[in-house]
């Protein structure tokens, strides 16, 4: 009886990117999985022990795919030795790896994702954990009178965290309020008591409160003890659990210091309240903003120094490999260094990009031959950019002098705060850079007239 042979050629393990298995090779999965009880691609549990995609498993059985997630899918089903499972006369002689049908390009997703503008849905499969700051958020709310404050440059997932901060207080129990403060209208600005009679009356709404503001708002008493009174007597005595005042975007006060100065410093009180007066202990205040600017603010007298102080950071290379994975996606590293090399770690860039490979747009040479360009995917959004660098000459002056230098370089601290609140910059110790390769070219051309 004739015994069958696997002849392996000479290969570096080392140098080997992707393999496929052989014909006796999927013979010998196939049965291992039966005996797991799992079907071919649809078993949920095969994919998630071997920390792949569901489309990696299907393009197991047909094509090539990258080695580790071979190994990964061959020992979720028990079979360690997987050299015996591998195609090997599919190699080169000189021990160099099928190329993928797709050449130098990506394979494109079997999976398409949401469209990236706006916060990921706390429901989402394609939101990115940026450990540990949703841990130390997640524990921090749990805490008698928490203050979280939220800061990051625009478009990096502020509010997609704010999200999941509420969603995880909503299943303790928590009452919950999120109020975006970008939607007052100008004239609730003018002046403190307006701004204290908005807000409460936005909190009694979203609490479908029957005592209004206006039924026990005292003129003798002042704007920030009525408010008070308000918040302890209508919102916190009457309730068992916890109470989370979510505010998002709090930077649209910041130059209103007619109304804003007295607000935040209300704030600031009702977390020292929670020290030592017990009702007040419910309270659980979570910030986000943008800026660092807080042009006239007293920050002793506001709630941004104290607290949790949370800074959202870019994705790592990992990261951006988990969100392709989800994806659909296997890409080899080099093709991950592409894009990033181009736009960095951005959560905003990295989705828009993802996406629009998702829908088979452009290739990923393509994208980024155009990245910076207004045939680009990124135009609506460096236009936008640029729109508002016009309108601020002193800003725009600033920028210029950032994308042309040869390396990091010092601005003043206020130009440098608001180029970093808009996601244009990035800090290097006392110093700012662009923060990536995409911004530095196109506003490299844009501004060149600027003076």
């Amino acid at each position: 009886m004739a015994v069958a042979v696997v002849i392996k050629p000479m290969v570096n393990l080392a140098s080997l990117r992707s393999v496929k298995a052989s014909e006796e090779g999927l013979k010998r999965v196939d049965r291992a999985r039966k005996r797991m009880g799992w079907s071919k691609t649809r078993s949920k549990t095969w994919w998630l022990q071997a920390n792949v995609s569901q489309a990696t498993l299907r393009r197991f059985w047909k094509q090539p795919i990258s080695l580790d997630g071979f190994i990964s899918i061959c020992k979720a089903v028990g079979i360690e030795d997987w050299q015996e499972i591998v195609d090997w006369s599919a190699l080169e002689e000189d021990g160099a790896e099928l190329e993928s049908k797709a050449g130098e390009e990506p394979l494109l997703p079997a999976i398409v994702g949401e469209f990236p503008e706006g916060p990921v849905p706390v429901n989402s499969d394609f939101y990115i954990d940026r450990a540990p700051i949703e841990a130390r958020c997640y524990d921090a709310i749990l805490r008698p009178g928490a203050l979280i404050r939220i800061k990051s440059p625009r478009h990096m997932g502020k509010t997609s965290l704010l999200y999941r901060v509420c969603d995880l207080a909503e299943k303790q129990g928590y009452r919950v309020v999120r109020l975006n403060l970008s939607k007052i209208d100008a004239t609730v600005l003018s002046n403190l008591d307006r701004l204290l009679r908005w807000f409460c009356a936005c909190i009694s709404l979203e609490l479908k409160l029957t005592t209004q503001p206006k039924d026990m708002w005292n003129l003798d008493r002042g704007s920030i003890v009525n408010c008070t009174t308000f918040i302890q007597e209508q919102v916190l005595e009457p309730i068992q659990q916890p109470f989370v005042l979510a505010l998002d975007e709090v930077d649209w006060l910041f130059d209103a210091l007619a109304a804003s100065q007295g607000f935040f410093s209300m704030l600031r009180s009702w977390h020292e309240e929670a020290k030592t007066i017990e009702v007040w202990e419910k309270l659980r205040l979570v910030v986000v903003h943008s800026t660092e600017d807080y042009g006239r603010l007293d920050l002793n007298h506001s709630p941004f120094n104290v607290g949790l102080p949370v800074e959202l950071p870019e994705f790592t290379a990992q990261q951006v490999e988990d969100l392709l994975k989800r994806y659909g996606l296997d890409w080899h590293q080099n093709w991950v260094q592409r894009l990033m090399a181009t736009v960095g770690g951005h959560p905003y860039l990295v989705r828009l990009a993802i996406d629009e490979l998702a829908w088979q747009k452009v290739t990923l040479t393509q994208l980024l031959q155009q990245a910076a360009t207004d045939a680009g995917i990124y135009t609506d959004h460096l236009r936008r950019h640029l729109k508002k660098l016009q309108e601020r000459p002193e800003l725009a002056k600033a920028f210029r002098q950032v994308v042309m230098a040869p390396e990091p370089l010092q601005l003043d601290t206020m130009q440098a705060y608001k180029l970093y609140s808009m996601g244009l910059v990035k800090k290097i110790g006392d110093q700012v850079g662009p923060r990536c390769r995409l911004y530095q070219e196109y506003f490299q051309t844009r501004l060149a007239g600027e003076c």
